[in-house]
């Protein structure tokens, strides 16, 4: 019963971490791996690096720049488009390296498909809601969808370390909301439906 809940309990916080990652891609890692040096979160041994000096430098100056990069016009919209896929790669990462009491044969697939899956939903979600934010304020209200973003990573990830299950229920919602927008949006673009993104 104790593995069971050990190995729920990595999951919720695999897959909150990995949620964090489709707002932004190195805050959630930067967390994993200053919490792990703490002591506060045990890492996979595949991931252990994260918590290395050289790792928490350079996710520490990624994060910061990745953050203020959001903030240019122009450049925010570039970012959205390169940040799809890498943070799919980097939601399999964070979720694979906190599932520690979690069998590798169910890790991976758990990593590739809950987090990578979750990540791109995430940053589909938030990506949209840029793209509308631009065209409905000529791309004066992108810095508050920026601050916004960077508050859902860090609150995201603070959450998976401190609270996973409930952590988890946020996730929920959070996915919930962005299939529905991913779902408009569609909807908006199908040549049958000729309605506008609400």
């Amino acid at each position: 019963m104790a593995g069971t809940i050990a190995s729920l309990l990595s999951i919720a916080l695999g897959i909150g971490l990995a949620a964090a990652t489709g707002f932004r891609i190195f805050v959630p890692l930067l967390f994993a791996g200053i919490a792990a040096r703490a002591g506060w979160l045990p890492l996979n041994e595949s991931f252990a690096w994260l918590e290395s000096t050289a790792a928490l430098l350079v996710l520490g100056t990624a994060a910061i720049a990745e953050t203020l990069a959001y903030y240019i016009p122009g450049v925010d919209h570039v970012l959205d488009v390169i940040a799809g896929p890498a943070a799919v790669v980097a939601g399999i990462v964070a979720s694979a390296a906190a599932m520690t009491d979690v069998a590798p044969a169910l890790m991976w697939p758990l990593a590739i498909i809950a987090g990578g899956g979750i990540a791109g939903v995430t940053k589909s979600g938030s990506a949209l809601v840029r793209a509308k934010t631009g065209v409905a304020t000529a791309g004066l209200g992108n810095p508050v969808v920026s601050t916004a973003e960077t508050a859902g990573a860090t609150t995201l990830s603070i959450l998976a370390i401190a609270v996973p299950f409930l952590c988890l229920v946020l996730v929920a919602f959070l996915l919930f909301w962005s299939i529905r927008r991913i779902a408009r949006f569609i909807r908006a673009r199908s040549p049958t439906d000729a309605g506008s993104l609400d």
